[in-house]
């Protein structure tokens, strides 16, 4: 096993992966920009080596950077985490050649799956489905009249090269196709310097429903079930919970066959995520496979039992995986909320400033996952993501309302957050009942109204509440009926910490 890893990420991924590291014994290596100096993340770490400026591109992109900073440390082997260069077999290769290992699967699986064309046609060439649309990235539009012809509307053109919800448009009859088809290709060029477009069938009331999957290099692979990722916006993760309330036993065993199978045949090794999107009748269709530890891995955890990187440092050391299938069991419910800094005012936009108080919720069943902490300079430069609230309990219900009481709990000030929108999702009867789908937000629920200063409204509460009689004020402790003292009982404790 490794003595020492450095970890080419930033906040809160950084900060979990030595988490682990930490436990196993083994030192860690942090890598910042100028703009990360302080993070929580180079705290943590046992050394730190600043690869450059601010942009991303400057700093965290910057392969030759960490590199230089892995031989100086003398790090054994780089953890990429998500994002960045978690999922460029460029940089994996140049990892091997310089004599570190890549916490990750091989360059060739990396890019085999990283291109989507290419992936379609390795899982159809494997009995696995997908999404009927092309096979080959387009850019003639009278190729893409022909492919919507042959498959119909609404169809999905997406950037061939692209990820992170860039380059994506829904169309939904033919007149619209081409200021679609033009618009797509200029994001995917400005995004990814690649105009090339995919189309594929677009399903309006489809669900997001992924797999996890580990495997080693001695031909060990095992899924640990499923997570239900259908609340997006902007193709983007809000909640996720694990197992998914649409998925019975019949299908949950088509899914992880197929996950197994699909990381069976390209000979995978380490954590990675086959993704599916599943019709209204059940019927599931590949979407990608990420290679590379997910945001909402916690969720996994939580339910397994199963620390996700730990096994992706025993696979990458060229261990057997900890676990076998017949050892892995699902127990429980879980849930994770994004919690993220933005301005539900401005279509959600990012909302970066300094973070003057930040309280995040404790008890029983909850994980919080942050990089941040008061007094830290939320950028511009980066994901503004503050922190993932993940809760634990018997039952989805039982989770459900242990996310809600730690929602209440958590208080961020100095920056607008997304705290609102999970209530509002949460609290949803849709939600409730488990009908939800990848425009579930698009359709149901508009960006919540977010008041300027959560204090100043705790205030007034805690005043108009004691202006009340007496009698009235009793009457409203004993039942807790009135939303005025039911706002106050909330934020009043936070009123008198600033």
């Amino acid at each position: 096993m490794f003595t020492k890893i450095l970890i080419a990420n930033r906040g809160e991924i950084a900060v979990r992966i030595m988490r682990t590291c930490r436990e196993m014994g083994i030192a860690t290596v942090a890598v910042f920009s100028e703009a990360d100096r302080a993070s929580l993340h180079v705290r943590y770490a046992d050394e730190a080596y600043c690869i450059g400026p601010a942009p991303a591109i400057e700093s965290y992109l910057d392969g030759e950077a960490i590199l230089e900073a892995g031989r100086r440390s003398g790090a054994q082997a780089i953890h990429p985490g998500y994002g960045f260069l978690s999922e460029n077999s460029n940089f994996a290769a140049r990892c091997r050649q310089a004599g570190l290992v890549f916490i990750g699967p091989p360059p060739g699986v990396i890019e085999q799956m990283g291109n989507k064309t290419l992936a379609r046609q390795t899982m159809l060439a494997n009995g696995v489905p997908v999404i009927p649309g092309t096979t080959e990235a387009l850019e003639d539009l009278e190729a893409v009249h022909a492919v919507c012809g042959q498959i119909g509307f609404p169809v999905m053109l997406k950037a061939a090269a692209g990820g992170g919800g860039k380059g994506m448009r829904i169309v939904t009859e033919e007149n619209d196709l081409r200021d679609a088809f033009f618009a797509v290709r200029r994001e995917s060029y400005a995004s990814f310097a690649d105009s090339r477009i995919l189309v594929e069938r677009y399903f309006p009331a489809a669900r997001h429903i992924e797999v996890q999957i580990l495997a080693d290099s001695h031909g060990n692979v095992i899924h640990l079930f499923e997570r239900e990722c259908s609340i997006q916006r902007r193709y983007q993760k809000v909640i996720e919970e694990c197992p998914s309330v649409f998925v019975d036993d019949d299908l949950r065993g088509k899914l992880t066959a197929a996950a197994v199978q699909a990381a069976a045949v390209v000979g995978y090794s380490g954590a990675g995520t086959v993704e599916f999107l599943v019709d209204e009748a059940q019927n599931f269709y590949f979407l990608e496979m990420n290679t590379r530890i997910q945001v909402e891995h916690p969720v996994t955890e939580l339910v397994t039992g199963i620390d996700l990187v730990r096994e992706q440092l025993l696979a990458a050391a060229g261990e057997k995986l900890s676990v076998v299938q017949s050892e892995v069991r699902c127990n429980g419910w879980a849930l994770e909320c994004r919690l993220y800094a933005e301005d539900p005012g401005n279509d959600s936009m990012p909302a970066p400033g300094q973070i003057r108080k930040v309280v995040f919720p404790e008890g029983p069943g909850v994980r919080v996952d942050s990089g941040v902490y008061e007094g830290w300079e939320v950028s511009l430069h980066y994901d503004p993501l503050l922190a993932k609230i993940s809760v634990w309990a018997r039952t989805r219900e039982e989770a459900r309302r242990r996310m809600l009481r730690a929602l209440d709990e958590c208080l961020v000030y100095g920056v607008k957050t997304n705290l609102d929108l999970h209530r509002s999702i949460l609290s949803d009867e849709r939600f409730i009942s488990g009908r939800i789908d990848t425009r579930f937000l698009d359709r149901h629920l508009a960006p919540p109204p977010a008041p300027d200063n959560m204090a100043d409204l705790a205030v007034i509460a805690a005043v108009c509440s004691t202006l009340s009689s007496s009698s009235a004020r009793e009457d409203h402790i004993a039942t807790e009926e009135t939303g005025l003292w039911r706002m106050a009982s909330k934020y009043q404790f936070w009123a008198t910490r600033f």
